[in-house]
């Protein structure tokens, strides 16, 4: 396995976090490539790294790209998959080696999603309960259970596939940045498929701002939904994001956030193909 699974893994102001999710990476068998980018940190984050760490490439970005530093790690890297983790996620022993295997396999498979395990409570994600009970059944030989969407620190990639539909876009900042990929890997014609069987552990930051990310997230839901969605599930997909808005400060100031992205959202739309956009209302429940 070795030279084939490199791990990028994104960060900002976390020392402290970084060097347990380093350490964690450090005592993997697999021993993968491990490449940090830091997205523009006022602590002492890079040069901690340096320090403690000398094996770990460090990518010292002079502004903050968000999700986007995922694709600047993955653009410097040669290795042919590509596993993304957070600075407080890390992937289980065996797990990069199941997912190469995979992608060897599968030469259509663009992203696996990995069963993600949240604090030391080990509780499931519930966006990998989503994808484990989703409605499209895996097909007869296919790498597992087929998605539309996925956790960023529980995907790993090929690297071609990724780069080719133009990777995690850094206007997304973190929060619900992994839609918008999914959709385009999907139109692209590769399988995104969800394997239990590969683990990744999320133990989230206590420096999380839950409002700032509810804010980010609403945004990056609505400017997806107007970038990918036709005009009658866009309307309705819109309506239901916007629905919490009368309660909650943060939907409100997202939705304002989505507006003013309005003039790009509406440059670079480009929705769905029909087989595509039917597959994505069936996975939600809704009329297509």
């Amino acid at each position: 396995m070795a030279g084939r699974v490199a791990v990028v893994v994104a960060t900002r102001d976390r020392a402290a976090e970084l060097r347990r999710t380093l350490e964690r990476l450090e005592e993997l068998p697999e021993r993968p490539r491990v490449l940090v980018v830091d997205n523009a940190s006022t602590d002492q984050t890079v040069a901690s790294v340096r320090e403690r760490h000398p094996e770990v490439e460090v990518v010292a970005l002079e502004r903050d790209l968000g999700a986007g530093a995922r694709t600047v790690g993955a653009r410097r890297l040669k290795e042919p998959y590509v596993a993304f983790a957070d600075d407080d996620s890390w992937w289980a022993p065996g797990a990069l080696e199941r997912a190469a295997a995979l992608f060897d396999r599968h030469p259509r498979l663009g992203l696996v999603g990995a069963r993600v395990l949240v604090g030391p409570e080990e509780q499931e994600d519930p966006v990998s309960t989503a994808m484990g009970s989703g409605s499209l059944p895996p097909a007869p030989g296919s790498a597992g259970r087929p998605v539309l969407g996925f956790v960023a620190c529980g995907a790993v990639v090929r690297r071609s596939a990724f780069l080719a539909v133009g990777g995690f876009d850094s206007r997304y900042g973190i929060g619900g940045e992994e839609e918008v990929l999914a959709l385009d890997l999907a139109t692209a014609g590769w399988e995104l498929a969800y394997v239990p069987e590969i683990v990744a552990h999320h133990h989230p930051s206590k420096a999380r701002d839950p409002d700032g990310r509810r804010r980010r997230q609403t945004r990056n839901a609505l400017w997806t939904t107007w970038l990918r969605s036709p005009p009658l599930a866009a309307l309705r997909r819109t309506a239901q994001l916007v629905r919490p808005a009368s309660r909650d400060a943060a939907v409100r100031a997202g939705a304002l956030d989505a507006v003013r992205g309005l003039p790009w959202v509406l440059k670079e739309r480009r929705p769905l193909p029909r087989e595509l956009e039917r597959r994505r209302a069936a996975l939600e429940g809704s009329p297509s």
